[in-house]
């Protein structure tokens, strides 16, 4: 494994065990495109290429699976597993995030929404949280007008509000951590930049080294973008390294599809052997970067 990729490895076991997480990670950004569906083996390899030991992806699978995450299909002595309803929802609200090029408008106003106490505020936050909205009060949620409204919180008092005035403006400042944020993109900028000269040498990577690094690109960014509300750039602060980040993840993610779809081919497979071909959605990802 080359330098700068194992170093991002180290640090990935240093940090608190975020197995299940990559997990999610894999099949929303591989294995979603090309099917949905992949066999257990198939996982045991990728994470023993980051020195993860199977009996804890196993465990991880397991209490995927029991929270409704994952759903498993047995096939012989093989276990195939494929994204559940809760896996899908919250993998298919992300995808704007993590893919899509950053919005570009603003039109002075936003979507204001208020969600009373019990089972359906409890059920919406993350939903909520994935969707780009930011909170400033238990039971209120912002974000820009025109952010689409997660199904989970259909049942809420909706409102659209202006954040022209000092009011507004201070509504923003309160609704989103946007220091953390910052401070979280430009720990990513710093982890990844030295892949950048690396994946610029592409006889030197391997098909193997292009998945790990792709999956682990992916895992790290979206745990930060997705406390990012995307806001327009007139709300953000001068210099918003989120911009740089976006640029950054969206070179190197291109920079390895190739050759992190070339290990899929080889090396992965679904109940009907070797997993089909990936459609244009996946070409689309990070467009115009």
């Amino acid at each position: 494994m080359p330098q700068p990729l194992s170093r991002i490895v180290d640090q990935l076991k240093r940090e608190p065990s975020r197995t299940g997480s990559i997990v999610i990670t894999v099949f929303g950004d591989a294995i979603v495109p090309r099917g949905g569906s992949v066999w257990l083996g198939t996982l045991l390899a990728f994470f023993e290429m980051l020195d993860i030991e199977g009996g804890v992806v196993r465990t991880a699978m397991s209490r995927l699976a029991a929270d409704g995450w994952l759903e498993r299909n047995k096939v012989g002595r093989n276990s195939f597993y494929r994204l559940a309803g809760k896996g899908r929802q919250t993998f298919n609200a992300a995808t704007r995030h993590i893919y899509d090029p950053a919005p570009s408008g603003w039109t002075g106003r936003f979507e204001l929404l208020l969600i009373g106490a019990g089972e359906d505020r409890d059920a919406s936050r993350d939903a909520l949280k994935n969707a780009g909205f930011g909170s400033p009060l238990p039971g209120v949620w912002v974000a820009p007008s025109g952010v689409p409204v997660p199904d989970e919180a259909r049942a809420a008092i909706r409102l659209e509000v202006s954040a022209e005035d000092d009011s507004g403006r201070r509504l923003l400042r309160e609704s989103w951590p946007l220091d953390r944020t910052a401070d979280a993109y430009l720990k990513f900028i710093k982890t990844f930049e030295p892949l950048r000269g690396w994946i610029a040498r592409q006889d030197a990577i391997a098909d193997a080294d292009a998945f790990a690094a792709r999956i682990l690109l992916i895992h790290h960014y979206r745990r930060v973008v997705l406390r990012d509300p995307l806001l327009p750039t007139a709300l953000l602060p001068r210099n918003w390294p989120g911009r740089a980040a976006r640029q950054l993840c969206g070179e190197i993610y291109r920079g390895l599809l190739l050759k992190s779809e070339q290990w899929l081919d080889r090396n992965a497979t679904s109940e009907t052997g070797p997993l089909p071909k990936p459609g244009e959605e996946l070409e689309r990802r990070f467009a115009g970067i």
